[in-house]
């Protein structure tokens, strides 16, 4: 342990498995205590005792972020048990096997819900005690969907492709992060964004472990191979360290290097 984050508090929601449950591991190795926020609670548990076992202070608490009460429920706890927010990450997210036109109302409301609303809830609970703190840094979760388009060849080669639903919600999470760091950068309060390829994570696997999407990057990654969610946790560390006081307002790809960007 290095102590990058020690006296600090951080908030990471869908932290219950995959980058969530990594980056909140990440955080408590390097000194944070963290306050883990999921629906699913015997995960969650799960994960906050594998973070006390390693010699960390955690605590899971049953959050639905799309739910306003649940999350100003939840941080009040959270500042209740701690004292105090320094960090976010706004992890929590999903997205849907149905696509336009054929797409649902009550598809495009939840996934609309969970990763832009959600991320809104969360920010807004979450700023007044950041601004108690003198500051703090917040890193929210967007995807490549949000900048990249795709022909009919590579949506052939994925196999399929995520809602529409879910590139417009990753596209104003890119937009609400720029307007997060606007409104921090006289409180102190720096606005970041990460947006993972090929990730290994349980929502993004297939029945044989390979990414749902895997022939599609595959074919466009520089580095081949898929990453894991400790190369997402270690970059979302930085972005909420000192290390990265004078990063605001970026939106940080780990993609293994992706040439289609548009």
């Amino acid at each position: 342990m290095s102590g990058r984050l020690e006296g600090r508090v951080a908030i990471v929601t869908g932290g219950n498995s995959g980058i969530g449950a990594a980056t909140a591991a990440t955080f408590a190795r390097e000194g944070a205590r963290v306050a883990l926020m999921a629906r699913r609670e015997l995960e969650g548990v799960e994960v906050q005792d594998a973070i006390r076992a390693a010699g960390g202070d955690a605590k899971f608490l049953a959050c639905d972020v799309g739910d306003s009460e649940a999350v100003e429920a939840a941080v009040a706890a959270a500042v209740d048990h701690f004292g105090r927010v320094d960090i976010l990450f706004n992890n929590a997210g999903g997205g849907a096997g149905e696509n336009f036109p054929d797409e649902s109302n009550e598809v495009w409301d939840r996934v609309i819900r969970v990763n832009l609303t959600g991320t809104f809830y969360m920010s807004r609970a979450v700023w007044p005690h950041l601004l108690a703190a003198g500051g703090g840094a917040i890193v929210n979760m967007s995807s490549l969907a949000a900048t990249t388009g795709f022909s009919e060849a590579i949506q052939e080669l994925a196999g399929g492709l995520p809602s529409s639903s879910y590139y417009a919600a990753k596209a104003g999470v890119d937009a609400f992060t720029r307007y997060l760091a606007s409104m921090g950068g006289r409180h102190g309060i720096r606005a970041n964004c990460v947006r993972p390829g090929q990730v290994i994570t349980p929502g993004a696997t297939n029945p044989a472990g390979d990414h749902w999407f895997k022939p599609m990057f595959e074919h466009m990654q520089i580095i081949p191979g898929p990453g894991m969610p400790e190369d997402v946790a270690n970059v979302v560390l930085f972005l909420v360290s000192d290390e990265a006081r004078f990063l605001t307002g970026e939106m940080v790809n780990i993609d293994g290097g992706m040439p289609r960007k548009l």
